[in-house]
């Protein structure tokens, strides 16, 4: 009978049968890993070309070390070829890193057939992911930048009321003073779910003496 984790190649079964018993598994704990994720994503936008770099990463690393195995030399060829790849996405979320990284080491675990360390270091990872989603030490990642630009900073105070009654979390990021003397603002924002980004910009320009407001989206993560 199959093994669940036999840890090693099944020799009395077809090598097909085995390497489509690894790329299974790797599908299985890389979409956990890709579904805790997205559980505990925190910000606006779900960068879903993510989710399926997840996936597939673990697969095409468990693919590259199957075609290697024990030889030097294809292990030097694939090394030859990866690096005329040049991989130019930008992550800016350490958090994604490691998830990235997750999916990646536990393809590599199953391309050597070691299914039970791929298995207990995946759950145990998401047990932690989901542990410390929960926990004080939550991440938050704001999608939304706003700028403004006040002449008179007592106005600030009516401008904070304002982001707090539309934003779920916000919090200042950059202050600039230019020749005019009037303050620039740049805030980290996340609108509540039921807000548009018009209705908030509608909000500051009722606001006396508020000019050059810009909301953009920092949405630049697998877009």
């Amino acid at each position: 009978m199959f093994e669940l984790f036999p840890d090693q190649p099944v020799y009395e079964y077809p090598q097909l049968i085995n390497i489509t018993y690894s790329f299974v598994w790797a599908f299985v704990l890389s979409s956990l890993i890709a579904i805790t994720h997205k559980l505990t994503f925190t910000g606006d936008y779900y960068p879903k070309n993510f989710f399926q770099s997840l996936v597939l990463g673990a697969i095409v690393t468990a693919l590259v070390m199957m075609a290697i195995g024990d030889s030097l030399a294809r292990g030097l060829g694939v090394f030859g070829a990866m690096a005329i790849i040049r991989f130019r996405t930008r992550i800016d979320d350490p958090r994604d890193v490691l998830f990235l990284f997750a999916a990646l080491s536990t393809g590599l675990a199953i391309g050597v057939y070691g299914f039970t360390i791929s298995f207990v270091g995946s759950v145990l990872f998401c047990l932690v992911a989901l542990l410390l989603h929960h926990s004080p030490f939550r991440s938050f990642q704001h999608q939304n930048h706003l700028y403004f630009t006040i002449q008179d900073t007592g106005k600030l105070e009516s401008i904070t009321g304002i982001v707090r009654n539309h934003c779920r979390d916000f919090h200042m990021l950059t202050i600039q003073v230019n020749k005019e003397n009037a303050t620039r603002y740049q805030y980290a924002v996340t609108l509540e779910a039921s807000v548009t980004k018009v209705e908030l910009i509608n909000a500051l320009k009722a606001i006396e003496g508020v000019s050059q407001i810009k909301l953009s989206s920092n949405e630049n993560l697998f877009t």
